[in-house]
This record gives structure tokens, sequence and C-alpha cells, in this order.
């Protein structure tokens, strides 16, 4: 088994993808949006009165998703982790749509130990052609590694020495990977207890992409001040798993537009690293 280095370049699409209203609920609530249910009607219905739905961003990213970039080779599947996410919105998604996407392998690093594969994902309106997000993901594979290829560039990051401007805690539920699956992500890592047992985990993990929703939803909830179509940008690194059933705290500090966050367990361990956040406008603006 081997990665193919010369899949750098390749592209898969461009694919047309729809989405529905019942999409952007249901990721809503698959990332836990609801558990107070007056504060996120906007995300989690579509008929509340005076409450037109909005779209959590990172929609966009699972969105994206589903057109599966270029082959890379053959590995171990159950030793393949999500690393890192990020993605900048070029305006806010809408409650139905339609994008044209396109997925790209743009670097494969040798990391020793494994390799990171970072995948480039761009995503056009359909009927306009206008650009609506670019995202970056980065998957670590073990064992892959010391192929001879560069290391790649690391990314400065510090967390500030000042208390967290926001710390918001958020309690993940025991079924929340089986109900998050139901946007498209079937992978048995975080569903089969056999299957993560091979990737060395004692039970099914939860997405990596599920806790990036739940951080989504507090960087909109304090930061955001509630408007999802004011965070325009978010990235971090996966850094430790979680478990259904975790609690997660996530602690934002901010600088005018500039965020910067880290997510952690209820046992103190970050599980999301190297966070960064755009905003962009005032509350309830257009």
């Amino acid at each position: 088994m081997a990665l193919n280095l010369q899949s750098v370049g390749r592209e898969n699409g461009p694919h047309t993808l729809q989405w529905t209203e019942r999409d952007t609920l249901l990721y809503a609530v698959s990332v836990g949006a609801g558990q107070d249910p007056v504060s996120e009607l906007s995300m989690t219905t579509e008929n509340s009165d005076g409450l037109p739905q909005r779209v959590l961003p990172s929609f966009g990213v699972v969105m994206g998703q589903q057109v599966l970039r270029p082959d890379i080779g053959d590995f171990d599947r159950s030793k393949l982790v999500h690393a890192e996410q990020h993605f900048e919105l070029h305006r806010p998604l809408t409650a139905t749509g339609a994008a044209s996407v396109t997925a790209k392998v743009s670097a494969i690093h040798d990391k020793g130990s494994g390799a990171l594969v970072w995948t480039e994902t761009t995503s056009m309106d359909a009927g306009t052609g206008e650009p609506l997000l670019t995202a970056r993901s980065a998957s670590f594979i073990r064992g892959e590694g010391n192929f001879g290829g560069e290391r790649g560039t690391a990314v400065t990051w510090e967390a500030p020495q000042s208390k967290p401007d926001y710390e918001l805690l958020m309690p993940t539920r025991p079924e929340q990977a089986l109900l998050y699956r139901l946007n498209g992500d079937r992978n048995p890592l975080h569903s089969d207890p056999k299957f993560a047992a091979q990737g060395g985990f004692d039970l099914p993990i939860l997405h990596g992409m599920c806790t990036f929703g739940f951080s989504c939803r507090a960087l909109v909830a304090t930061v955001a001040d509630g408007d999802s179509r004011r965070l325009t940008s978010m990235g971090g690194r996966f850094s430790s798993p979680v478990w259904p059933g975790d609690a997660l705290t996530v602690h934002i500090w901010k600088d005018n537009e500039d965020v910067l966050f880290r997510t952690l367990r209820s046992d103190g361990t970050v599980v999301i690293d190297h966070g960064r956040a755009k905003l962009s406008g005032p509350a309830g603006s257009d």
C-alpha cells in the first residue's frame, strides 16, 4: 500500500450539488443546535414568526465534502484522521441552493510518522458562477510518511495569556455521532466499534467536523451576537479525539473582527487548537 504522490494537482469536478432547508436544519441539529430551543430558532426552524431561516456557516464545508477528492492511492482507511479544517465564505449561505463544487489535492507533506494530505474545495454559485466558499482540509494518514517529501511550513499560533473573552460550555449527546453521520459522513470510525478498534480507539469517536460545528455555534452565539451571517471564515487543528457524550468548552478571544479560539474536552484536553475566525459587519446587517 502506498500513496500516489502524483495525485497532487488533480481535480474532481466540477459537480453540481443542491441542498434544501431540510439539509441545513438537520445539520444545525446534528451539531447540537436546539438544546436551548429558543436561542437558535433561526438555525433550527424555517417557519418561526419573524425569524427567517439562517444557515450555520460550517454547513458549507459539509456540503462541499460530498465531492470526494481525487484518488490519492492505496492505504489503510482506519489510519486516517481529520487533521485540520479551514473555510472562507464569500457570501452568506442560503437555506436552499445549488453550487458547482471542485475538489483538488493541493499538497502531500511528509511528517515522518505519517503523511499530511491537503485538499482544497471551491464552491461557486450554480446559477451565477460567483464564488461561494473556499475550504482547505488536511488528513493525517499514520504510517504513510518517510517518503522523502517536504514537511510543509507551520503556521504560528499562540493562545493569548489573558482570560478568554468568552467561555462557553457545550454538551454533546451519546448519540451525537449517529445523528451527525446523517449529513453524509458514514465513516465507520464514528459508529462501528470493531473499525474504531483497528484505528486504535476503544470506542467510536465523534466526527471532527461535528466538534468543528459545535465550535462554530459557539462563535456565532458569542462574537457574532447570534447572527450567523457575520462569521465569514473559520479554521483550526484537530488535536485530540472527542467521544459522543463528552462536554466541550470553547475558549474565545476577540480582537475587533479577528477571533482566536480553542475547544476543550471536560478533562481539559484541547481538541481543536490554533483556532482562528473572522467577522464581518455589525449584528443584524445584511
